[in-house]
């Protein structure tokens, strides 16, 4: 647990600054990001079955606009016009 006492004569902008750079370098930040960011890895099942859930959704898509109920243009990826 990061400690900082106010010093007499000293302001509260310096205080924060203070503050901030001792939590910088005790690496703490990092530490919390790595946590937040970690993703765990899929088993093989998981990992089958979203590709699974995957190709049955471009099967019905390409089934759509092959019958004619989708219209191609508005499917395209890329880069998004305002």
């Amino acid at each position: 647990m990061l400690e900082v006492k106010r010093k007499d004569t000293e302001s509260f902008e310096s205080l924060i600054r203070r503050f901030t750079k001792k939590t910088i370098q005790s690496g703490k930040i990092l530490q919390a990001k790595k946590i937040r960011f970690f993703n765990k890895n899929k088993s093989k099942r998981e990992l089958k079955d979203s590709a699974l859930r995957k190709q049955k959704i471009g099967d019905r898509f390409e089934y759509m606009k092959k019958i004619g109920k989708l219209d191609e243009s508005k499917f395209k990826r890329g880069k998004k016009r305002r």
